[in-house]
């Protein structure tokens, strides 16, 4: 593999000086020397030559180095800043190392229990090796794009839409760890790219069309479900406290049944959807 070898170019500014300086010379010296022909053509000869250095000149901006090359020999990258002079035969590839971001299509795949979903994902990148970027891959923006929707697909598979079970990781209900599961398997995917994965977020979740309505019901069923199960285990919570304290408190000594009839009362009090309405009981619960 080709890693990134960072050169240092010659400052522009220097070898604009000593260019333009020797060009004045070597005309001059042309000038004078029109008596003699061998020697005017040594000095049109270097005239031609001080010409082609001048095309060795290009301009570094900040975070956009250039790749050097010679005859298709990877020379090095130049990172820094400014005018700069090399040798004017290096082909000089432009290629930028600022952090982008971009979104991937919205794609339909089936969540891990088969059901039809729609996904999308905001990808933040950068190129941290420029040599790998441009030699490793063909286009490494597409390569980029393409690797991302495919870590896309994947993420999506391994995980439901949505789950009531605390223990299972859900794409709706697990934002964060998704998040950096998807970063690191693009970052796997593009590590021969000299690209850097900074974060990965899903930009967009919904159930297929298709399948949305009834999806939804069947969420809202889920969620009745859940939600009876917590009551229920919350109420008799309540009921087992409130006659450990009548025991312990001696406020009244209860029998097995009088036991039953108030655990009763309490649980359709405290399950029931509207609110209790009471019954005086002029009797006794044997009467």
């Amino acid at each position: 593999m080709i890693r990134e070898r960072e050169v240092r170019a010659v400052s522009g500014g220097l070898m604009l000086v000593v260019l333009l300086a020797l060009g004045v010379a070597l005309v001059l010296a042309l000038i004078a020397s029109i008596k003699s022909p061998w020697l005017a053509v040594l000095l049109s000869l270097a005239i031609g030559a001080n010409a082609v250095a001048m095309a060795g000149f290009f301009v570094i901006h900040p975070n956009k180095p250039k790749v050097l090359q010679l005859f298709g020999r990877y020379v090095g990258t130049v990172r820094e800043p400014g005018l700069k002079w090399s040798n004017p035969f290096y082909t000089k590839r432009g290629m930028s190392v600022r952090i982008r971001n971009f979104e991937s299509n919205r794609l339909k795949v089936n969540d891990h229990d088969g059901s039809p979903i729609e996904i999308a994902a905001v990808v933040v990148w950068r190129v941290i090796d420029t040599a790998e970027a441009a030699f490793e891959v063909d286009d490494y923006e597409h390569f980029v794009k393409v690797q991302a929707e495919s870590a896309v697909r994947n993420l999506a598979t391994q995980h439901t839409y949505d789950t009531h079970d605390d223990a299972r990781m859900s794409l709706r209900g697990n934002t964060q760890e998704v998040a950096e599961q998807l970063r690191v398997e693009i970052q796997d995917r593009l590590a021969k790219a000299g690209v850097e994965v900074m974060e990965a977020r899903l930009s967009h979740l919904a159930y297929a069309p298709e399948i949305a309505a009834a999806m939804l019901r069947r969420q809202q069923a889920g969620a009745v479900i859940a939600a009876r199960q917590r009551i229920v285990e919350g109420a008799v919570g309540m009921v087992d406290m409130a006659l450990d304290l009548l025991r312990q408190k001696h406020v009244v000594e209860l029998d097995e049944e009088r036991k039953a009839a108030m655990v009763s009362n309490l649980l359709v009090v405290l399950c029931g959807e509207h609110d209790a309405q009471p019954v005086v009981n002029t009797g006794t619960i044997y009467q």
